[in-house]
């Protein structure tokens, strides 16, 4: 376990991920503050809540708010996805013709979903979006990685249905464990230190079962379902921390970056 000095400051809205981390937290001795809508006026935070809420808190947490990039699951090989996936814009998934999985890289505008074809997308104003194939996922899991190296992770669907079980003794814990180590080991440089990454077991008729990488996510807002929520925070605790300890290899995935620092 690594300690950690400073305090967790929680957005508002109460989770059950948010219930788990604070407990751990304050095993460790940390304190556990949920933000209202005043300064703190304290430092040392390290944040985990939702982004809409981050944006007005970050700079008088002066948190460094670490994010992958909106294209690294589109950069990535096809043996990593299984799947073609294109980053494009609202305006062209619109003129789709065919299903299509879309969904914002980032922020949560509308549903991550299949859409039969583009006139079926939400209204909204033109943004990013990730184009994918639809496929099937038998099982997906949500990895916590720090460094590099997947520290705790959860199952959390199989074939589209919640069904949250601890990584740690799973029957698939061999095959999730192998390929997030090739997957990081050949992509991880394209990724926070701290980050969320999801995979998940891909069904297809012509290949059969096989591994492929889901998305990621900032460590800082994700359900940690079954994963030990110990191990967890470590990766949280880095994701969302004081900005006076932001390295200079994390510095192009932090979303507020303007008074940030390099540690050192």
């Amino acid at each position: 376990m690594v300690t950690k000095q400073g305090f967790l400051a929680l957005a508002p809205q109460y989770t059950t991920t948010s219930e788990l981390l604070s407990a751990s937290a304050r095993r460790r001795g940390m304190d556990v503050e949920v933000l209202g809508g005043a300064p703190t006026g304290r430092r040392g935070a390290h944040y985990y809540g939702g982004p809409a809420f981050a944006a007005r808190v970050a700079d008088d947490l002066e948190v460094a708010l670490l994010e992958p990039s909106d294209d690294w699951l589109g950069t990535l090989p096809h043996e990593y996805t299984g799947r073609h996936i294109a980053m494009s814009s609202l305006s062209e998934a619109r003129r789709l013709s065919r299903p299509a999985f879309v969904k914002p890289p980032r922020e949560k505008s509308f549903p991550a979903a299949v859409y039969a074809t583009g006139d079926d997308l939400p209204p909204g104003p033109d943004a990013p979006v990730l184009i994918s194939e639809v496929v099937t996922w038998a099982a997906e899991f949500r990895l916590y990685v720090l460094d590099g190296e997947v520290r705790t992770g959860s199952q959390y669907s199989t074939f589209g249905r919640l069904d949250a079980e601890p990584l740690e003794g799973h029957r698939h814990e061999a095959g999730v464990r192998e390929f997030a180590a090739h997957l990081l080991a050949t992509c991880g440089e394209g990724l926070p230190s701290a980050v969320v990454v999801d995979v998940g077991l891909l069904t297809t008729p012509e290949s059969g079962a096989e591994w492929a990488v889901v998305e990621a996510n900032m460590a800082w807002f994700s359900n940690c379902y079954a994963a030990d929520p110990d191990l967890a925070l470590d990766a949280v605790l880095r994701s969302a921390g004081p900005r006076a300890g932001l390295s200079e290899r994390d510095r192009r995935f932090c979303r507020h970056i303007e008074d940030a620092a390099p540690a050192g």
